[in-house]
């Protein structure tokens, strides 16, 4: 009687890397696989052509310093504007891309070229102030 082994597969190695800016939320999730990203279910290619290019930076990067770009990235973005959610996306591939590989030289291609690609911008909105309908500056008293 033949008794057949189960050949368990090696489980795949994701990596989960979340980014903020202002209020914008992301998560990604990175794996190996044939180089697609999608934010919020959609392909990147699909965007307008800017957010195209400032999402496509930390890849073209990754493409010159590691040669071949085999990683799966999924993203979900919550809150803020659509600007700030690019610019969280672009965030998260740059993370998620260097804890996947570890390496060194990709860092320091990535800190040469923007740190933002690391560095999340922890700027926010100031808050307007009480009595007034504006952040800052205040209105002008005329005594005549």
């Amino acid at each position: 009687m033949v008794v057949a082994k189960k050949i368990k597969k090696p489980k795949e190695q994701k990596i989960i890397v979340s980014g903020k800016r202002k209020t914008a939320i992301a998560r990604a999730i990175v794996q190996k696989g044939t180089g697609k990203i999608k934010i919020n279910k959609v392909p990147y290619e699909l965007l307008n052509k800017i957010d195209k290019l400032i999402i496509e930076e930390p890849i073209q990067i990754a493409k010159k310093i590691l040669g071949n770009f085999n990683f799966d990235i999924d993203i979900k973005i919550k809150g803020g504007g659509r600007e700030s959610q690019i610019e969280t996306a672009r965030l998260v591939i740059a993370r998620g891309i260097l804890d996947f590989t570890k390496s060194a030289v990709l860092k320091r291609a990535f800190l040469d070229y923007d740190r933002n690609l690391l560095v999340a911008d922890i700027r926010k909105k100031e808050t307007y102030k009480p009595g007034d309908s504006k952040a800052r500056k205040k209105r002008q008293k005329s005594y005549r």
